[in-house]
């Protein structure tokens, strides 16, 4: 089994940008009143779903979000979850969305802050939930019939396809070394691993569920959940935190201010659909996940 702290530690050191669109343009460094940072807002994005259906739902978001602003937005996807956390550390980003735990290690890393998430059309912040499923024909019945088994999980540094999963194994008295971990590459990669007869089990978040079943790429008669996490807020969208606060306030404005229309193709791989204008969040939003990573003993030095 892969140990998921050291391979958190190495994507950090070794993760580069995959994809960049976009020119460089602006007016003024660092965003010093207001004003545009020098080579624009850059945008990066965690690869949560296929590049080739995150990347022009992403750019409808980012080009709106530059007529709001007037200035150029370039959008950048990453190879992984550390890869993000780094970049901005690194101040290759202003702009971020994390998953709600990769912002955990972004804040206490790189000084990430939250400004905006996904809300339904009612304007009510959207959550997800974790998942863990198994064949409808499978033995297993609950989180303890996994021991000895192998469990596909997404990728570390993963809310709902590492941390939580993993801490579901521990509230249930099993030891990680008790059950196979495979981790996947990322939630579809675990989908498949489960679909294709690799894995006794596999985590499925509700929102990749629901592109699944959307896709007619999940049979969801033939499998059964056997645990289901309590409600995460969606992701935040977030700014580096050593910007000049008056820009960081035109993002803020410019974010919550995005249509319904800017957001919809995001918001189908969120399981937000439809979807409302953004909302504005804060750290509180997210002390959950600050909890669950001191319960496992994760912190900034594994990022």
């Amino acid at each position: 089994m892969h140990s998921p702290m050291n391979r958190f530690a190495t994507f950090a050191a070794t993760a580069t940008f995959v994809l960049a669109t976009g020119t460089a343009c602006g007016t003024t460094q660092d965003g010093a009143g207001g004003a545009c940072p020098d080579g624009g807002v850059r945008f990066g994005i965690e690869p949560y779903e296929d590049l080739a259906k995150l990347t022009p739902a992403y750019r409808v978001l980012a080009d709106a979000l530059q007529r709001k602003l007037d200035c150029n937005v370039e959008l950048k996807i990453v190879d992984d979850y550390a890869g993000e956390v780094l970049a901005m550390r690194n101040e290759q980003l202003e702009l971020a969305q994390f998953g709600p735990l990769g912002y955990v290690f972004a804040s206490r890393k790189a000084d990430a802050e939250p400004l905006a998430s996904f809300a339904d059309a009612e304007g009510r912040l959207t959550t997800y939930t974790g998942g863990i499923w198994v064949p409808k024909s499978s033995g297993i019945r609950d989180i303890e019939d996994l021991r000895g088994r192998t469990l596909a999980l997404g990728e570390v540094g993963s809310t709902s396809g590492d941390a939580l999963p993993r801490y579901a194994l521990r509230t249930a008295g099993l030891a990680e070394q008790d059950v196979k971990i495979d981790y996947a590459g990322g939630h579809p990669e675990a989908l498949l691993a489960l679909t294709n007869g690799k894995v006794d089990a596999a985590e499925i978040n509700s929102q990749q569920l629901a592109a699944a079943k959307a896709e007619g790429t999940f049979d969801e008669s033939r499998y059964r959940r056997i645990w289901q996490s309590e409600p995460i807020p969606n992701d935040p969208i977030t700014v580096r935190g050593n910007l000049a606060p008056e820009f960081k306030e035109r993002l803020r404005e410019a974010l919550l201010d995005l249509s319904p229309s800017d957001i919809a193709k995001v918001g189908r791989y969120l399981d937000v659909d439809p979807p409302g204008p953004l909302v504005e969040v804060d750290r509180k939003t997210y002390r959950p996940l600050f909890r669950l990573a001191d319960t496992l003993g994760l912190s900034e030095d594994d990022a």
